[in-house]
């Protein structure tokens, strides 16, 4: 009788080491397609791969995620998820290598992976024992999967007898492929229809479609004026699908209208809970509001405005009664993160939302559909929580919430700003008459003033669009009669309280970004 060549004998030397590798990868491929497949049955959002990558966004350090928001933006969960694919590859195949090597510290490898894959499932917000079945389905195929594969890489473990001595037969590689293309293709049929099983488990686009048809939703069109029209502007409605999405959802939480419920308690007289059609019953508004996240570099893109429609957040709060003693409402994601809002900006009469509409459709899933809120004058990380499903009124000495946890600032206040969106930073332009362009913003004060200066010269006073509340932000527009040579455009704003817009450099952390947005652009004589 022979066995498998030992490590570091000649004849496992001649072996590739590509087979075994791919074995794993391939293994733990179908073993979370088989995950996605059950998840999506059982209309679950706890797949392994969501939960660890969820479990990692909370874990991050506040200065890492500060660093992927600046630089990566809006794409930062795709780089993580891309990130994740790599590091998944690359343990899957280290797996396969073990295995193959030593086939039982191998199995345990993997049955580890699996185990911390469990344990990130049920930290998550809501979990229950149902929500491990598809990380207990993954583990289920993966491993036997693993066995077969790395069998099939390596050659048989168990010989046959023989009347004279002979290396172990070598795997064939047609047997090989076969077996890891058969395991291929079953992954990307368990990926697409686990896909496609949970959103028809959820019915979230379907409820949608719906709502569009049953509630009031107004045509988004600007106001007239609004929108100075100059070319290569931002226009001053942002369209849903360009508008910036900042959370810490890696899957976005599927919530029908039907299912949602919104629980109102803590520091109050009457304890509430209202379903969607009690809420939309109350009455919709629709507001211009313009949102912006505290992670905002100076002339960043991370803003938007649209047509907001929804609840008043106020009348909410009145049937529950806060009490007197309280001073902030901590609100919950369906996905476990939470906000903390001073209670007295939820009350004062500006037009803070329960947002169910968004540029007249019903909110998308990415931006907090059922219902997600709005709060004009504050950053987005103490207001704007998406997928809203609780609100508890408290006193900010009893809480912390999940951004003011990591070192931000409690409140957090919009800052007067101000960009340049036109002429791009270093672009090149005619002498003569140049428009120079862009947005001023202070939610709930309001832009009074934009003045632009070229080099260190002095301030020009720009051209205001006229806009529908101070809730919004404000287009400008100056003429620059350039002239040929290297130049500097900074620009500024002053609030309608008198305010103007500091030159004092500050990081977007504890509590926004403050500086005078400058470009440098080239005029071509």
């Amino acid at each position: 009788m022979t066995a498998a060549p030992p490590a570091g004998s000649p004849e496992a030397k001649r072996r590739p080491w590509w087979p075994p590798a791919l074995a794993g990868v391939l293994a733990l491929g179908l073993g979370l397609a088989a995950a996605e497949v059950v998840a999506g049955a059982l209309g679950r959002a706890e797949t392994p791969v969501v939960a660890v990558g969820e479990e990692f966004i909370d874990l991050t350090p506040a200065w890492l995620k500060d660093f992927a928001i600046e630089t990566f933006g809006i794409h930062d969960k795709t780089v993580l998820l891309i990130g994740m694919g790599v590091v998944l590859t690359v343990l899957g195949g280290l797996i396969g290598l073990l295995t193959a090597r030593r086939k039982g510290l191998g199995m345990l490898a993997a049955t580890a992976l699996l185990v911390v894959a469990g344990f990130a499932v049920n930290s998550r917000p809501d979990t229950t024992m149902a929500g491990l079945v598809p990380t207990v389905a993954a583990g289920i195929v993966a491993l036997p999967t693993l066995s077969w594969l790395v069998g099939k890489a390596t050659g048989p473990t168990t010989p046959q007898p023989q009347l004279t001595p002979s290396p172990p037969p070598a795997p064939t590689r047609r047997s090989f492929l076969t077996a890891a293309g058969i395991t291929a293709g079953l992954a990307v049929i368990g990926a697409g229809l686990g896909q496609v099983l949970g959103a028809r488990r959820a019915g979230v686009e379907t409820s949608r479609d719906q709502l569009e048809a049953t509630i009031d939703l107004p045509r988004a069109t600007p106001p007239d004026g609004a929108d100075l029209l100059v070319d290569g502007a931002n226009p001053w409605r942002t369209p849903n699908q360009n508008f910036y999405r900042i959370d810490t959802a890696l899957s976005e939480p599927l919530i029908r209208a039907e299912d949602w419920t919104l629980r109102v308690h803590g520091m109050v007289e009457n304890e509430i809970e209202l379903d969607y059609d009690r809420l939309v019953g109350m009455g919709l508004e629709s507001r211009w509001l313009t949102l912006n996240c505290v992670s905002n570099e100076v002339g960043g893109h991370l803003i938007g405005n649209a047509l907001w429609t929804g609840i008043p957040i106020a009348d909410v709060l009145a049937l529950a009664k806060p009490s007197s003693d309280a001073d902030a409402v901590r609100s919950t994601s369906h996905d476990g993160w939470t906000a903390g809002t001073p209670l007295d900006v939820l009350t004062d009469g500006r037009d803070a939302l329960f947002a169910v509409g968004m540029n007249g459709q019903p909110l998308p899933v990415a931006h907090g559909f059922p219902v997600r809120m709005i709060v004009p004058g504050l950053y987005g990380y103490v207001s704007a929580t998406k997928w809203v499903v609780e609100l508890e009124v408290s006193r900010f000495d009893d809480f912390e919430a999940y951004w003011t946890s990591r070192g931000w600032a409690e409140r957090g206040p919009v800052k007067v700003a101000s960009r340049i969106d036109v002429p791009s930073s270093r672009a090149h332009v005619g002498a003569g008459s140049v428009p120079v362009a862009g947005v001023a913003w202070a939610q709930h004060r309001g832009i009074q003033g934009v003045e632009v200066r070229v080099d260190d010269g002095d301030w020009n006073a720009a051209r205001l669009a006229t806009v529908p509340s101070a809730d919004t932000w404000r287009q400008w527009v100056w003429q620059w009669d350039a002239e040929p040579g290297e130049h500097r455009l900074t620009v500024r704003a002053t609030t309608a309280d008198g305010e103007v817009q500091t030159s004092e450099e500050a990081p977007p952390v504890p509590d926004g970004a403050s500086g005078w947005h400058t470009i440098d652009v080239t005029v071509d004589g």
